[in-house]
């Protein structure tokens, strides 16, 4: 079944993360900032920006340590993820060691890398695949579904 067969085609979006914070999602990182929260839940597309990654972020111990040995792919979505909530941490304790104070946390599971990354222009904020966009993802995950879990 191609995405555009597939009703509505509503059960997915895409988010544009600057690398190098894409890698490091497909490394583990469950944790993306936002300056604003987001009311989509469910599967994301993982797309890496077409910014280079700034060197003094790419020093960071956390950042280094994790991204160690990974690609970092730009302008390409890289791997999809389930977005399963969103939240802003009001007191010291943050959720996770990638989360930023006073940023709205989404949070991600079901991280899955695509073995060849899809070339496709993306924005900072959610946006709608296309219907060939998330055929070609589909491919590489034939059993990504609305209804389902990796």
């Amino acid at each position: 079944m191609s995405a555009a067969e597939r009703a509505g085609d509503d059960w997915i979006r895409g988010i544009t993360i600057r690398q190098p914070w894409a890698a490091c999602v497909l490394a583990g990182k469950t944790v993306e900032n936002r300056s604003r929260p987001w009311s989509w839940r469910g599967w994301i597309l993982i797309h890496a920006g077409k910014a280079k990654p700034v060197r003094t972020v790419l020093r960071d111990p956390l950042v280094a340590r994790t991204i160690r040995g990974c690609e970092l792919h730009l302008g390409a979505v890289i791997g999809v993820a389930r977005l399963t909530s969103c939240h802003q941490d009001d007191g010291p304790d943050l959720c996770s060691l990638w989360a930023q104070a006073g940023a709205h946390h989404l949070v991600l599971g079901e991280i899955q890398e695509l073995a060849l990354p899809v070339p496709f222009d993306g924005t900072l904020g959610p946006w709608k695949p296309t219907p060939d966009l998330v055929d070609q993802v589909l491919l590489q995950l034939p059993h990504l579904r609305p209804e389902t879990t990796l």
